[in-house]
């Protein structure tokens, strides 16, 4: 019988992690409200041809990544391969982006079928942000600002770095690419195979190769900034004066380009420093603008801008400096039937008046066995309750992760633990 597992390149998150998992992303949460940002949820299957239209038939995730099936009306359905699509679209058929303007966030499961590797999974989570009817740049620094808050909450902002670019308007963009173009296909021998077929497709990709052999081809390639519209030039640069301003550390990498067809103007990712473990997989938040993309999906034109964190990335850069706030936990012992009884209606008195975790304990045991399930669940102190301790209608307090001696309380007092 084939041994039952879970599918390649889409993990459990077991409980020793659970509890990281949910800190981070309470974390994350809490400074988007702070920011004035609204949790929207959105459905993790969408018909297949929003995301076609959205982020472009030659791009490697419609043309290789994505997860898509027929249901049963033969509707052509796709797994989210990411969060701006969804959310644009739920803007639009709620009436959300018109003429407003909206600051959301999101977070939840993506899936892109590419070959599994470390910081590169088929099920991963994404925490996202997205601003609507601000063009900016004041909106950028701001977006920035919220990004550079996760850091600092999570003490690895020594760990990450800014990296800003612009890929100007639509002209700007074909301009750039038809120069890529020439420059490319004259050295088109030393091209991979990858890169080779991007040059007929989306050649801005090519930019954004990881293979190292094509580093010196690329950084002698054409820079967008010699295609850049004046209005895209002037928006650039007073992003980069008013980053200056907040003090905000960054680098202008006229290399940075976006792998999804809606991207225009400023476009950001932070990198991990090299020293950070991360490896190739270095990017752990990117995004930009992409003011074309709610005209191009049928609602009214409007500007919009958002970023995306890979979560998985981001657990992997705070491993050793997130401590989990973990509750203070309580372990009842109870011994013989009717302590049972009693028990269970005690935790929930303690759990109604405390912020305490009480864990009770069932399937019996005598009094050594439950104390060391008491020990091994982590438990502050354990409470017992026997027969001897309901015939005075108190309870015994041991405490377990110290030397304090064992405390007697009548079960009336037990809202003063």
């Amino acid at each position: 019988m084939k041994k039952i597992q879970a599918i390649r390149g889409m993990s459990d998150i077991l409980p020793g992690d659970s509890l990281r998992w949910s800190t981070v992303e309470n974390l994350l949460r809490l400074v988007a409200i702070q920011y004035g940002y609204q949790e929207i949820r959105l459905p993790i299957v969408e018909f297949t041809d929003l995301f076609s239209r959205a982020i472009g038939e030659t791009t490697d995730v419609v043309e290789k990544e994505m997860y898509t099936f027929l249901d049963r009306n033969g509707d052509s359905l796709t797994l989210r391969p990411e969060g701006t699509a969804g959310c644009i679209r739920a803007g639009i058929e709620h009436g959300l982006l018109y003429n407003k303007i909206q600051k959301l966030f999101y977070l939840g499961p993506m899936f892109r079928h590419e070959r599994p590797q470390k910081g590169r999974y088929r099920q991963f989570r994404q925490f996202g942000v997205e601003a609507y009817g601000l063009a900016g740049p004041d909106i950028d620094v701001e977006i920035m600002l919220l990004a550079n808050r996760f850091w600092q909450e999570l003490k690895i902002d020594k760990k990450v770095e800014l990296q800003v670019n612009s890929l100007g308007d639509a002209k700007s963009r074909t301009k750039y690419r038809e120069m890529l173009v020439t420059y490319f296909s004259d050295n088109r021998d030393a091209l991979d195979d990858d890169s080779k077929r991007r040059l007929e497709t989306n050649p801005l990709r090519i930019i954004d190769s990881k293979n190292p052999a094509m580093r010196n081809l690329i950084m002698k390639a054409p820079e967008i900034f010699d295609s850049l519209d004046n209005e895209s030039k002037d928006h650039f640069d007073k992003l980069c004066q008013m980053l200056d301003k907040v003090e905000l550390p960054y680098t202008v990498n006229p290399r940075l380009v976006r792998g999804l067809d809606y991207y225009c103007r400023t476009v950001f990712e932070w990198w991990a420093v090299e020293n950070a473990g991360l490896g190739a997989q270095n990017a752990v938040c990117a995004g930009g603008h992409y003011d074309n993309l709610v005209g191009e999906m049928g609602g009214k034109s409007t500007p919009a801008l958002g970023f995306a964190i890979g979560l998985e990335r981001l657990l992997a850069l705070v491993s050793g400096s997130l401590v989990p706030k973990k509750l203070d936990t309580i372990y009842l012992v109870l011994l013989g039937d009717k302590a049972v009884t009693v028990g269970l209606s005690l935790a929930e008195k303690i759990r109604k008046f405390s912020s305490k975790s009480v864990i009770v304990n069932c399937g019996g045991g005598d009094l050594k066995t439950q104390l060391k399930r008491a020990d091994k669940s982590g438990a502050d102190i354990a409470l017992i309750l026997g027969e001897d301790e309901l015939a005075k209608d108190e309870v015994l307090i041991k405490y377990l992760r110290n030397e304090k001696p064992q405390e007697k309380i009548a079960l009336n007092d037990i809202e003063k633990l």
